[in-house]
Order: C-alpha cells, then sequence, then structure tokens
C-alpha cells in the first residue's frame, strides 16, 4: 500500500511539473502601458468639473499585469472624491497586429461600476473601451517624456463620441 501511495504521489508530482514546463510564458503589458509605471499628479475636468488626480502604477503579479490606482478630488469640494483601480495586461496576438490590451475597470461605485475592457497600443500611448450598457468609455493614455495625459470619451452605439474627462499630468515622486 505504502509503495503505491508513493507511486501515485510521484506521478501526480511529475505530471504537475510537466504541465507548469509546458504553459507558455504570459504576454506582458506592452511597453506604452508599463510606460505608465510611478507615480503621476495633475489636473483636469470630469464632465467639465475641474479636479486635481494622483495616479499610482506599477507591475503586478510577477509583471504579468500593470495596476494602475487614480483617486481624484472636486477643485469646489474637497468631499466629492473619486478612486479607480485599473488591471492593464497584454494579450496575444497574430504577427503583424498591434499589441492588444485587457482591461478591468473597478472604481468607488462599486461593483456597478465594473467593467472589462480591450485596447490596443497608440501611437505615444494606447487606448482600452470599457463597455457600460449600450455605450462605452474609451480611455486614451498618451506618454510623452515626463508628461501624461489621459482623456475618457463616452462613444454611443451610434459611433459618435462626446469628452467625458481629461486628465494633464507631470511625474511624481512617490509616497
Amino acid at each position: 500500500m505504502r509503495v503505491l501511495v508513493w507511486l501515485l504521489t510521484l506521478s501526480a508530482s511529475m505530471l504537475a511539473a510537466a504541465a507548469r514546463a509546458e504553459d507558455p510564458p504570459p504576454t506582458p503589458p506592452p511597453a506604452q502601458v508599463s510606460a505608465l509605471a510611478g507615480c503621476w499628479k495633475g489636473e483636469g475636468t470630469v464632465m467639465g468639473k475641474p479636479v486635481t488626480i494622483a495616479l499610482s502604477a506599477r507591475p503586478i503579479v510577477g509583471g504579468a499585469m500593470m495596476l494602475v490606482e487614480a483617486d481624484s478630488v472636486a477643485k469646489a469640494d474637497p468631499a466629492d472624491t473619486y478612486a479607480a483601480h485599473l488591471l492593464l495586461g497584454g494579450r496575444t496576438t497574430k504577427a503583424g497586429e498591434p499589441a492588444a490590451i485587457v482591461g478591468l475597470w473597478a472604481d468607488s461605485f462599486g461593483g456597478d461600476g465594473a467593467s472589462q475592457g480591450a485596447g490596443r497600443v497608440a501611437p505615444n500611448g494606447f487606448e482600452v473601451s470599457y463597455p457600460y450598457g449600450e455605450a462605452a468609455f474609451v480611455n486614451r493614455w498618451a506618454r510623452v517624456g515626463e508628461h501624461l495625459s489621459w482623456s475618457i470619451v463616452m462613444r454611443g452605439a451610434s459611433g459618435k463620441e462626446q469628452g467625458f474627462a481629461s486628465y494633464e499630468l507631470v511625474r511624481a515622486g512617490c509616497p
């Protein structure tokens, strides 16, 4: 009986090791997403309302994803705060296609505000679209040196876009 248990344990260990060896490595976030790493501070508008914003971004889960945490405060009312938690990762594409991005948006509105998005790299940055009902919120990120622009437009079912939020940030020291 002990020999049988030993053989079963050995076989299970060998199968687990073989399975790990056969798993392909994860597709890392595109360089345009990884370029967000660090801390950023700036100003912007959300639905026409002036806000200040702070971002921190860092690789997580062994570098397979980027975590972006955003906190904003309305300039006119310091009690009017908002927080978002974004996960961004790479997705395998066919040769010759632009790098693909998968995203998960979670924010201070709770589970009803969460959305899984998809996107691609773009000149100087990337964009990710998050569906909400019949519309989508398209996030466009562009980094030039120590300057970061982030805009969000609402795209209706007809494809027409309407500005929702826009931020201009500069690199900042991390707390």
